[in-house]
């Protein structure tokens, strides 16, 4: 900046209004800089919110898919879906409830397939979150004549973050 001052003085600007004018140019830019930097975290945290109200969303998703579909015939893998979803209160209620489920799906030869037809973040704050989400099933017994059931599910689930990882820790339906 000192060649600043005596190019102004060549040019006849006198040495203390140089002196001033580079004083206040240094600290317009530094504030300028400061700005920059504050807006740049301001757009990462924006960005970071959203990708985790994404993961919320997706997860919430998931764990109802999976309770949506059902076969007998793969019935460990689809519980084994459900269990990976799930954490805390959910967990342990789905585990508590698998022989029964077991034996009903492959005794009664169910095929339920579902559809999600809607899902959405009520709130996300910190390492929780709920979602509401809905979806149809079809449920019907292989080899049965009665004809397929449809119902509607409607679930109000909270989220917890576990590990980096977004998990159904209760699950209620809706009336």
């Amino acid at each position: 900046m000192a060649g600043v001052a005596a190019r102004a003085v060549h040019l006849g600007i006198p040495p203390r209004a140089a002196g001033i004018a580079t004083a206040t140019l240094s600290v317009l830019l530094a504030l300028l800089a400061g700005a920059a930097l504050w807006l740049g975290a301001q757009a990462r945290d924006a960005r970071a919110g959203a990708a985790d109200r994404e993961a919320a969303l997706d997860a919430a998703r998931a764990h109802a898919a999976g309770l949506v579909s059902l076969h007998h015939e793969t019935v460990e893998a689809d519980v084994r879906r459900i269990l990976a979803t799930s954490t805390g209160e959910a967990r342990k209620e789905y585990e508590s409830g698998l022989d029964r489920l077991r034996a009903r799906t492959v005794t009664g030869k169910v095929v339920q397939t579902g559809v999600l037809r809607a899902a959405g973040l009520v709130s996300l704050s910190g390492g929780t979150a709920k979602a509401l989400v809905v979806a149809d099933v079809d449920i019907r017994r292989e080899g049965s004549k009665e004809p397929p059931r449809d119902e509607l599910y409607r679930w109000s689930m909270e989220l917890t973050k576990v590990g980096g990882t977004w998990l159904v820790s209760k699950a209620v339906q809706v009336p």
